[in-house]
């Protein structure tokens, strides 16, 4: 691979990553979040993945491993590679506090507007839930995100370095699941500290973990990048996608839309996917 293909597939990953800022930007100057919006975009997102998983990304490790070992051995590394994903991300997700987990629905209060100004008689503050811990919720929550962030941005990154159609859809899906992240960052830190800036920074922050995550994965599997390798990475990529996507993105669009918004941005996506393979083919 080139090195533009670096440098693209690095670009790619970041603009996901730092997707994150676009949530602050919504809890900040966004007069009333859009609920409906957000349950559409996380419902596209994860037609985005779930199509693009099932049937190209598998089909990626298909064909890489059948070239490299065979189909019958090809037939028992796919699924082998891709129950393997599931199971890397389901011990992250294990390893993070409930509460500070980007994988469990926020209460309502972290993603509605961020108050009026605090009035310079008082400077106070928007009323909030009494919780000392607001300061600590949100960090640890950035901190949680920045963890589940590596595996994304190297999936991004390999999508984008192997194929770079694919890896641009790829990074619109996990852009669009990054802004409800970084409002659940931003909110409760901002209500803490009374500072948009520092929320701001914090919820850019968690998004920069994708980059990161995609430069240390890749130097240190650089050297081992075959045939056989990169399907058995394919096959990982495919199911930490399908369990962010069922885990996180479908009960997070269930919870914040109507009727079948869910829905409607879960085919949305799926069929916007598929025009995409088709043109790009």
């Amino acid at each position: 691979m080139s090195d533009g293909n670096f440098w693209f597939a690095l670009g790619l990953t970041t603009f996901a990553g730092l997707s994150t800022g676009i949530g602050s930007a919504i809890a900040f100057f966004v007069k009333q979040t859009n609920y409906r919006f957000l349950s559409w975009a996380t419902g596209f997102s994860a037609g985005v993945m779930l199509y693009v998983s099932f049937v190209e990304i598998l089909a990626k490790s298909t064909e890489s491993l059948t070239e490299a070992r065979g189909e019958e051995m090809a037939r028992l590394l796919m699924p082998l590679s891709f129950f393997g994903g599931i199971a890397l991300i389901f011990l992250i997700d294990r390893l993070v506090p409930t509460l500070e987990n980007p994988h469990e629905i926020r209460p309502q209060w972290e993603l509605q507007k961020v108050g009026p100004e605090p009035s310079k008689e008082s400077e106070a503050r928007p009323s909030m839930p009494n919780n000392k811990n607001l300061h600590r919720t949100g960090v640890f929550c950035a901190l949680a995100i920045g963890i589940h962030n590596f595996p994304e941005g190297l999936v991004t990154f390999l999508a984008a370095y192997q194929d770079p159609a694919l890896g641009m859809a790829i990074a619109i899906a996990i852009a669009l699941h990054n802004i409800p992240e970084g409002i659940s960052v931003s909110v409760p830190i901002y209500y803490a500290t009374g500072s948009r800036k520092r929320a701001f920074a914090w919820s850019l922050v968690s998004g920069l973990a994708e980059p990161a995550g995609a430069l240390v994965g890749f130097f240190l599997l650089r050297p081992f990048l075959n045939g056989e390798m990169m399907g058995l990475l394919f096959g990982a990529v495919a199911g930490i996608m399908v369990y962010i996507s069922l885990d996180e993105l479908l009960p997070i669009s269930r919870a914040y839309g109507k009727g079948h918004d869910s829905l409607y941005g879960l085919l949305a996506g799926m069929l916007i996917m598929a025009a995409t393979l088709v043109v790009l083919d």
